[in-house]
């Protein structure tokens, strides 16, 4: 998605933001920034009747720009389709002040959304949805003698970040020649590696070519990591991934996202570390039920006691029209990072979060166990009743 305006300067963090939805996935990511009382203005194509100087009534299309104050939002993400509802508060044409309209929120089509509140989670949204390199899993490096595409791979596009040509010598006249022009080579992709990637989002990099200029690389790579004692690349060295190309052009990476090894890694993306995480919970759970938790009620009183390890909660439970309500989850995730906790946001949509959601939306797994206040305010409920 594209930020086009970020205005936030208003008492309490109120301010506009504008933005391009430019994927699908952007219409997901605005279901869960535009809220009910947000004013949401747009460009709408809507249906109106002219009377000509004959007499006779024409209907005809006109492009208008409206503001609506949301009151009902309608999002199918099967069908793509993402609907806003409201009266319109701006003065028009075609629209009466306070008149309800719907309009559809589409691709390519630029939207300013205006809070009272721009809050953590709705920033944390608007990052992610806005820094391709957030969402990028996957990285492709497509090599050839004397050229490399370094690209970043989302779950809709691919991103060339850095297009590498070198000139090298040929070994039969020259082989020092040769030797160095490859080393310079080998060290502007290294270069564009320490750069472009970001190993604490990035799951692997496939390391992609005819032949064994690939293998030839990688040999080269951990020799430098070890030399310079480059260690975020020694440290993430087993994300690299051969795979075989046939050519070293950045259109081999269709070919090469085809293959079956490469089909295996892509499956530990943000969705298998969600089901992952739920897991790990299930395990706990399981095998030392007290540092295992569930509910508002105990994962609240968890948070008070800095006992979160991993918080569990679905983004479902942000989007409560209910301000108290949503700013409790808020700072309940804010709590969990500030005592170094991580916090694991969960899709409704995803099968992992359907699971959370039977679970009240929210888990954790504690550091240490609750049991023993845990009983105790279990037993103060059963007084009270």
């Amino acid at each position: 998605m594209k930020l086009v305006k970020k205005d936030i300067t208003g008492k309490d963090g109120a301010g506009i933001i504008e933005l391009i939805p430019e994927v699908d996935e952007d219409l997901w990511h605005l279901y869960h920034i535009i809220a009910v009382g947000d004013n949401v203005k747009a460009t709408t194509i809507r249906k109106v009747s002219k009377e000509t100087n004959t007499g006779l009534v024409q209907n005809e299309k006109v492009k208008i720009t409206i503001i609506v104050k949301v009151e009902k939002i309608d999002f199918d993400p099967k069908g793509k389709s993402f609907r806003i509802s409201g009266k319109n508060i701006s003065e028009n044409k075609y629209i009466k002040l306070g008149q309800y309209h719907t309009f559809d929120i589409e691709l390519s089509r630029k939207i300013s959304i205006s809070k009272g509140r721009w809050d953590s989670i709705y920033l944390d949204r608007l990052q992610e949805s806005t820094d391709v390199t957030k969402n990028a899993d996957l990285a492709a490096i497509i090599l050839a003698e004397g050229k490399a595409h370094i690209c970043l791979i989302t779950p809709h596009m691919t991103i060339e970040k850095q297009k590498i040509e070198k000139s090298i010598s040929k070994k039969r006249y020259s082989p020092e020649s040769h030797e160095k022009d490859l080393e310079k080579f080998y060290d502007a992709i290294i270069r564009g590696i320490q750069q472009h990637l970001n190993f604490d989002v990035i799951k692997c990099v496939l390391l992609a070519s005819p032949g064994f200029i690939n293998e030839q690389f990688l040999n080269y790579l951990i020799k430098y990591a070890n030399e310079k004692d480059a260690k975020d690349i020694l440290i993430n060295k087993d994300k690299f991934l051969l795979v075989h190309s046939n050519s070293g052009h950045k259109h081999a990476l269709k070919e090469v996202l085809a293959d079956e090894s490469v089909l295996k890694k892509l499956s530990d993306t943000k969705a298998a570390n969600e089901v992952k995480t739920l897991e790990e919970f299930y395990d706990m759970l399981s095998n030392d039920p007290n540092r295992a938790v569930y509910g508002p009620k105990h994962v609240l009183m968890a948070a008070e006691n800095d006992a979160i390890d991993v918080l569990l909660i679905t983004d479902e439970l942000f989007r409560s029209s209910d301000i108290k309500e949503r700013m409790k989850f808020i700072n309940l995730t804010q709590n969990v990072k500030q005592t170094n906790g991580k916090v694991v946001l969960f899709s409704s949509l995803h099968p992992a979060g359907e699971q959370l959601t039977q679970l009240s939306g929210v888990a954790a797994i504690l550091r240490f166990p609750l049991a023993e206040s845990l009983q105790d305010d279990e037993s103060s409920d059963d007084e009270d009743q």
